[in-house]
């Protein structure tokens, strides 16, 4: 999502239709528990993953605050404003190749992503220091970069006049083009390149075409899914929180944007099968599948998996979006871009980015509400439905700006657990980078990265870093924090445009998660959960749920 390929910084002013709110208070009391019973013609061809509910164990780090990289002379870079002292980067990226090996299997299987950094923090006393970043070897052509831990030198990564975007999506190697019809689509792109901004516009005049069909329907669509989580959950006393959700989130996603209801088409129910299928052929490299590990390693972390077995499968997925997106395709041609180009970066935007996001973001906001507890629940609740009252039983914009505890908890879910936790940019010139502490030169072309949930966990600008903490960003103080909130590759207070890479879709992905946080207190007073992993983050188990009292 940080590059995510949905519409726009003006998403939030526009202005929404209203749908009735009538499901909280249809019922007294009915508790769900673990005991209960209860458009245009054309070819459409192409060539070319338990532990129940309790503490959080993240580690600490760092905040978000502009790194100094001053314009540098003709031999040498110029020093920050601070006068922080200079030091060279420390880290041992070992010999070639079997340093990146020995790097691999800590990073995966030893020590796990978050004490790979924090162990390495902890050896060199510092947030900026060497590393190799998977792959490595035999897929990426160098796994070295220079990790920036911290929140004072990982803002360098959103500046695009200091750090080149091309082809750093991933990181460190770029997934075949095969996957997506042979184009670079807009996530691949650097804003230098003028196939970005025509992209871009795209994207965001999709989100504005549509925006009056959002609200209703997601209401719509996560109905149906918390309709079928209470008939999982009563019938097993356990619902499966991720099944009934991809489907929830590709449905929704449809019908808004494209006015098209999958299982009205040949595509029926089966697209978050086949998505889920294609990035694991863009992301197994970078992915813990949870398989044995010399498997895993050998033949997930070591080759490419070939695009030819996927293919099939998507177009199935590109027919379903050439077939229902007519008047962005011709928006497409207007602005210059062939109708095919579009409608792979339809699919990629659609599927990857946003429905990607979903089914990452998602079980991270019902985990950490979960997590929080029944006083929590309490207050959420009672500010979404009186707002929603006093919006004549609508849900709207309007009310939901009004709803103060609702937006800081989703933007401490942002905070906490972003969506997109790596990201790349390689250096457009030679650059000083201070962190907290120090001063580093950077060399031109050097590959720069960083691990943000150690960024946006800085002690140094939260207090209690590492907890989940719902009321954090309300009041003139909270608000004061929100630049410092940037799962959307740049902060909260910015804006994407078409000459950044801030996530296109950034205030869409808000919407929604403000939405998924309203529902579902507006149906329930609570619910309980048991927490696991899957490959994609956190696998969530409904155990019970409360129906709205009141």
């Amino acid at each position: 999502m940080a590059s995510s390929t949905l519409p726009s910084s003006l998403f939030l002013q526009l202005d929404f239709p209203s749908t009735r709110f009538s499901s909280a208070t249809s019922s007294n009391k009915l508790s769900l528990s673990s005991n209960s019973n209860s458009n245009s013609n054309r070819s459409s061809s192409f060539h070319v993953l338990p532990i129940r509910a309790s503490v959080s164990e993240r580690p600490t780090t760092p905040p978000v605050s502009t790194s100094q990289t001053l314009q540098p002379g003709p031999n040498e870079p110029t020093g920050g404003t601070n006068n922080l002292p200079m030091r060279k980067i420390p880290g041992d990226l070992g010999i070639p190749i079997i340093g990146a090996l020995k790097d691999r299997q800590d990073y995966f299987y030893n020590q796990g992503k978050d004490e790979f950094f924090k162990s390495r923090i902890q050896k060199y006393q510092s947030t900026v220091f060497r590393a190799n970043m998977p792959p490595g070897p035999f897929i990426a052509n160098s796994p070295n970069v220079v990790a920036l831990l911290d929140a004072k030198s990982f803002p360098t990564l959103f500046d695009v006049s200091k750090v080149e975007k091309r082809d750093v999506f991933t990181g460190t190697y770029m997934p075949s083009t095969e996957l997506t019809g042979g184009y670079r689509v807009l996530s691949y792109l650097d804003p230098s390149e003028a196939k970005h901004g025509l992209l871009k516009r795209l994207m965001f005049f999709l989100l504005k075409s549509r925006r009056e069909y959002v609200i209703p329907e997601f209401r719509s669509s996560y109905t149906e899914f918390f309709e079928s989580l209470e008939s999982e959950l009563s019938e097993k006393g356990k619902a499966d929180f991720a099944l009934a959700n991809d489907q929830a989130a590709f449905n929704f996603l449809a019908r808004s944007l494209f006015d098209s209801n999958p299982r009205d088409t040949e595509l029926g129910t089966d697209g978050p099968g086949i998505v889920q299928k294609w990035v694991l052929f863009q992301l197994s490299p970078i992915l813990r599948l949870g398989l044995p590990q010399f498997i895993e390693d050998s033949v997930f972390h070591s080759v490419r998996l070939p695009p030819k077995l996927i293919m099939k499968q998507y177009q199935r997925l590109y027919d379903f979006f050439y077939q229902s997106s007519g008047f962005v395709l011709d928006e497409g041609e207007r602005l210059g871009i062939s109708r095919e180009e579009a409608c792979h970066n339809l699919v990629f935007a659609t599927c990857f980015n946003s429905f990607g996001g979903m089914k990452l973001f998602f079980p991270n906001v019902m985990k950490w509400i979960g997590r929080a507890g029944v006083n929590l629940h309490a207050r959420l609740a009672a500010e979404i439905r009186a707002a929603v009252k006093e919006a004549g039983g609508e849900v709207t914009m309007a009310a939901m700006e009004k709803m103060e505890l609702m937006k800081s908890v989703v933007y401490e879910a942002f905070r906490i657990d972003p969506p997109v936790p790596l990201q790349y940019g390689k250096a457009k010139r030679d650059l000083i980078i201070e962190s907290h502490e120090h001063a580093f030169q950077v060399k031109a072309g050097e590959m720069l990265f960083g691990y943000q949930p150690f960024a946006t966990k800085d002690p140094k600008i939260f207090d209690r870093a590492d907890e989940f903490v719902g009321d954090r960003f309300m009041g003139e103080e909270g608000e004061k924090l929100l630049k410092y909130v940037i799962w959307s590759n740049g902060p909260e207070t910015e804006n994407p445009t078409v000459s950044n890479k801030q996530c296109a879709g950034k205030d869409f992905v808000m919407l929604f998660s403000r939405l998924l946080v309203v529902e579902l207190f507006l149906r329930y007073d609570s619910f309980e959960i048991q927490v696991g992993t899957s490959p994609l983050g956190s696998k969530i188990t409904l155990t019970s749920l409360k129906r709205a009292s009141f």
